[in-house]
């Protein structure tokens, strides 16, 4: 097996288990669940919000859900040239991560309203590390090719 279809199942496995947690345990604080936010909770105490926030918990879970089964079939049924781009594409949509969701984590966690405080630091850091992880699986794909 190619470097880059481990990577890619890795991350599925990855993906997979935090589906699991965002449907059975979203309050809990495993994984990427949404247990860190401390609104979370508060948002119990309103059912219209509540509903709401756990719509877009499913709907973040489903998406995944998606891209783990068009990971799979890539794994499966993808020539070389669709790996690499696969593995590009990765890279390149978990950075937008830095765009849009890292300063408003960021924000929320110095304004504490995340728990643990400083979960925003270690999350930046895991998403740093996927993206090291998959360049260098590409970067061992092709130099094996």
């Amino acid at each position: 097996m190619d470097a880059i279809s481990i990577a890619l199942m890795l991350f599925g496995v990855l993906e997979l288990s935090n589906v699991l947690v965002l449907y059975l345990a979203p309050g809990s604080k495993r994984g990427n669940s949404v247990g860190f936010f401390d609104a979370y909770e508060k948002s119990k105490s309103d059912p219209e919000i509540h509903a709401l926030v756990t719509y877009l918990v499913n709907w973040v879970a489903g998406t995944k859900l998606i891209f783990i089964v068009l990971l799979i079939g890539i794994i499966i049924t993808g020539n070389a040239a669709t790996k690499v781009f696969s593995i590009i594409a990765l890279i390149f949509s978990i950075l937008t991560f830095f765009s849009r969701l890292y300063p408003g984590i960021r924000s929320m966690d110095q304004a504490g309203q995340i728990t643990p405080h400083g979960y925003s630091r270690t999350l930046g850091i895991m998403i740093v590390c996927f993206v090291v992880f998959f360049f260098i699986a590409l970067v061992v794909y092709l130099v094996a090719s």
